[in-house]
């Protein structure tokens, strides 16, 4: 084991295997849209090598509750128990994701499978092989989506952001004099609706990097 990201589930292993070939990775510029066919390669219940068939039924998938950072690919194609890790391929064989978990009531693939995209899980590979492991900033902030009272208060119904419950000692975000009750409406110019926004641009940063926030505090900028 070279090094885990258990917020994203991606592990890079070393393995003395020879004459290996590697996968053909897909090209990152060529976005997967819905109703793309793919294949998912694995070992469902443990009865050797399976390949099974479907399409893209969304990507983007998040709030799933598997992992902290979700950004999955959506698929049909048969996922059950083993194909973890495994390929998710387009139907030129090249690499777009990789198998990760099913939604099921049964244990069984009841066709709502999920995939990292590849994308992720290559920024992570990167990261993991050249240090051991994964960085990421850390605001130090709890928020939640904006309440209608909240907006009212700001003297702007219409008002989209986070709302800061709460706010961590000696954190960067106290250093910096965010208070509870402020409204985080972007962070490096890009907007922000939804607490998985802020934690997505925060993480994308390593610690030590300077970045603006944008707040709205008693109706006021800042």
């Amino acid at each position: 084991l070279i090094g885990q990201d258990r917020e994203t589930d991606i592990a890079v292993l070393h393995m003395p295997l020879m004459d290996l070939r590697n996968i053909h990775i897909a090209n990152q510029q060529n976005e997967i849209q819905v109703g793309d066919v793919v294949l998912a390669i694995g070992n469902p219940l443990n009865v050797g090598q399976t390949v099974t068939m479907g399409i893209i039924s969304a990507t983007g998938r998040n709030r799933v509750g598997l992992n902290t950072f979700e950004n999955f690919i959506q698929t049909d194609a048969a996922i059950n128990p083993g194909n973890s890790g495994g390929a998710l391929i387009n139907a030129t064989g090249d690499l777009i994701g990789i198998n990760s978990a099913i939604f099921s009531q049964s244990g069984g693939s009841q066709g709502i499978g999920f995939a990292i995209p590849i994308n992720l899980a290559l920024n992570i590979m990167r990261e993991i092989v050249q240090t051991g492991h994964v960085s990421r900033g850390w605001l130090g902030v709890e928020g939640t989506e904006i309440t209608a009272k909240a907006a009212m208060d700001s003297g702007n119904p219409n008002i989209r952001g986070v709302l800061v419950v709460g706010v961590f000692i000696d954190s960067p975000a106290d250093k910096a004099g965010v208070e509870t009750g402020d409204i985080i409406i972007a962070i490096d110019d890009s907007k922000v609706v939804q607490v998985r926004n802020v934690l997505e641009i925060i993480a994308s940063h390593k610690p030590g990097d300077r970045i603006k926030v944008d707040l709205i505090r008693a109706g006021n900028p800042l």
